[in-house]
């Protein structure tokens, strides 16, 4: 321990937070409590923090004193000028465009080029569900998780592209919290027979305002996790990156857990962007009204981003196109796309700079009352980071327009609610099997406003393969 204790403190002294070990000399502190404290510090970037901080409240100040109708060229919000194309087009050339992108990314996986990417970091607690949300059940009869679905259909994709149920391999980013128990419930269930690989989200300490580290216990440290976009270094720090390109893979879907209708690795999406070279790509819901409080893409400073519906004027919020479409309207659902080139070699050497200020009441050890205390009011800052904090360094960066209705069903709120609920993301589950029944030519017969109709994954990835109901009466609600 000797070592390891010259080595953290030297580290302290350096980034003036040696004040974090004035306790490892009190009496009540054993061995095993100093070398574990010791070893999570040694984990920390203690030599960054200051420039993190640095750069979140600078970024705080600056988000402070915007004004949307007075901005300098270099933050001027535009729309996004890059490639963008609806599925909902009726244009036969845009269409042909879509088959012929399905192809290309069917061809990547066909090649053992993709992989597919999961946040799932988020636990069930507003759902009133104790546990990982990728575990919730949304009430459809065959009782699969949203987990299952989402691996089901790797494996319905992997099956039509000819290379087996394992090649798409699919990486899922835990959290601290849940981390054992999902990879338990993976493991459980054999990997749903699919290429499956975990790593945990990392986490930072919360520091005061002042910028030092604070100590919730004698030997722990408040600590929190660092955002979604925490995915980067998580990638980087558990050889993820590395592992991808030992593979051979070269493009990466990346998506949510709390979409019970997302397609993952879509050959759509991923052939969409590969035929127009794009390093990094958004698939978006275009929005319903001005007032949709869902950030956009949009250009800042010829930079692709994502602005959130408070940073735009009222005026510009309004606007729309010749076709009548809102201006402003690319939705961001947290559904992207991203070479692996892109990964390694622009995103990864940027790492450190897209941290952002969450003020918070951060319970402290009290040492003259020897207890943790809770404050009442906001007492220090988690950094954190957004996945979509590298758009600005993608040089060419494609957005995909899909319908909401096929490819968007969030679990969100608790059963009950009248949106992005369990009940509506079982309807809308529901309405697509019904859709893709009809398509193929069955006779709908029964109740058919059931939310209780559904289509297995293993049956049909996009609703292909459905043939053999043609002409066929189903009685709703059912189960393919």
């Amino acid at each position: 321990m000797d070592a390891l204790l010259e080595s953290v403190t030297k580290r302290c002294e350096a980034a003036g937070q040696v004040h974090i070990l004035k306790h490892l000399s009190d009496d009540d502190v054993s061995e095993e409590d100093k070398v574990s404290f010791l070893q999570s510090v040694d984990e920390i970037p203690l030599e960054k923090l200051s420039d993190f901080l640095k750069g979140a409240l600078e970024e705080e100040e600056k988000l402070k004193n915007f004004d949307p109708a007075n901005v300098s060229a270099d933050e001027q919000i535009e729309p996004f000028s890059g490639e963008s194309i609806s599925t909902a087009t009726t244009d036969e050339a845009q269409l042909a465009s879509l088959k012929g992108a399905h192809d290309v990314g069917m061809k990547a996986v066909e090649n053992g080029q993709v992989a597919a990417l999961l946040l799932a970091g988020g636990q069930g607690t507003r759902l009133g569900f104790n546990g990982p949300k990728g575990m919730y059940d949304i009430g459809l009869p065959s009782g699969k998780t949203l987990f299952e679905f989402m691996a089901e259909r790797i494996k319905k994709l992997a099956q039509l592209s000819g290379r087996g149920d394992k090649a798409i391999p699919f990486y899922i980013m835990t959290s601290p919290l849940n981390h054992k128990v999902t990879t338990e419930y993976f493991a459980k269930h054999d990997n749903f027979g699919i290429d499956v690989h975990f790593f945990p989200q990392g986490t930072l300490p919360a520091l005061t305002p002042e910028g030092k580290m604070i100590l919730e216990t004698p030997t722990s440290l408040a600590v929190a996790p660092d955002g979604n976009g925490g995915i980067y270094p998580a990638m980087v720090k558990h050889g993820i990156i590395a592992d991808m390109k030992s593979r051979g893979i070269k493009y990466i879907h990346a998506f949510g857990v709390d979409n019970a209708l997302v397609k993952p690795a879509d050959p759509t999406f991923v052939g969409y962007c590969i035929s127009n070279n794009a390093d990094c790509g958004n698939k978006v819901l275009w929005k319903t009204s001005p007032g949709e409080k869902v950030g956009v893409v949009a250009s800042k400073g010829g930079k692709p981003c994502i602005v959130e519906y408070s940073d735009i004027s009222k005026e510009m919020s309004e606007r729309r196109g010749e076709d009548g479409r809102l201006v402003f309207g690319a939705g961001n659902i947290c559904n992207h796309f991203y070479t692996l080139d892109f990964l390694e070699n622009v995103v990864v050497p940027n790492l450190g700079n897209m941290y952002h200020v969450a003020r918070k009441k951060i319970p402290f050890y009290d040492a003259s009352k020897k207890e943790t205390v809770k404050p009442t009011e906001n007492n220090g800052i988690k950094l954190e980071s957004f996945i979509f904090d590298v758009f600005p360094l993608s040089v060419s960066m494609a957005v995909l327009d899909v319908e909401r209705k096929d490819e968007f069903a969030p679990v969100k709120n608790p059963p009950g609610t009248d949106s992005d609920s369990p009940d509506t993301a079982r309807m809308l589950f529901s309405n697509v099997a019904k859709d893709w029944l009809s398509k193929a030519g069955a006779i709908l017969v029964g109740d058919t406003e059931s939310d209780l109709c559904e289509v297995s994954p293993l049956t049909s990835y996009n609703g292909e393969g459905l043939v053999q109901f043609n002409g066929k009466e189903v009685k709703c609600p059912f189960t393919v």
